[in-house]
């Protein structure tokens, strides 16, 4: 990793901590599932990243249909919640994001009411935080869809794929 990419980490572990504690979000923990898989698969210098709901601590913070039981507000404000879990789990492994290559694809479902069709606007505030921390590393292709359904009621879900920096072997 070169001085400049090491520089850009340090500014994007300042960055992603301002953001948390604007959004007032304490992201330290650890980022629990809830069945047998786990979080994030680092394989061949990609990272796969789960899907991430808005959960905050044990509750999910954005519930119900956006543009109905839940605002186009409240749906960008879960995917920018989204966002932060998935990048804390890449933060949580050895060399945090400054290992962070490229986010690669994101997939954003928003639970939608049946005449809500701004599902691209709600991705935009996902696509738009990931571009603020990371830079042009944050800047990726995308896939947003509109769901009936999404687990535990959340309003949004999405998953990255990530190309990372391998891991430094010790010496």
């Amino acid at each position: 990793m070169t001085t400049r990419e090491a520089a850009a980490g340090v500014g994007r572990e300042e960055r992603f901590v301002a953001t948390a504690a604007e959004m007032f979000l304490s992201l330290d923990g650890e980022i629990r599932v809830g069945g047998h898989y786990v979080g994030l698969v680092e394989h061949d210098g990609l990272a796969y990243i789960s899907g991430q709901i808005p959960r905050v601590h044990d509750a999910v913070a954005v519930t119900g249909r956006v543009g109905a039981e839940t605002s186009l507000a409240e749906g960008c404000r879960a995917a920018r919640i989204c966002t932060m879990r998935a990048l804390a789990l890449l933060r949580q492994r050895p060399g945090g994001l400054a290992r962070v290559r490229r986010v690669l694809r994101m997939t954003v479902y928003t639970q939608s009411a049946p005449d809500f069709v701004r599902q691209s606007e709600v991705a935009d505030a996902a696509s738009d935080l990931l571009h603020a921390i990371l830079g042009d590393a944050g800047v990726h292709a995308r896939t947003s869809v509109g769901a009936f359904t999404l687990p535990k009621n959340a309003a949004v879900e999405l998953d990255l794929l990530v190309a990372v920096e391998p891991e430094e072997c010790p010496s």
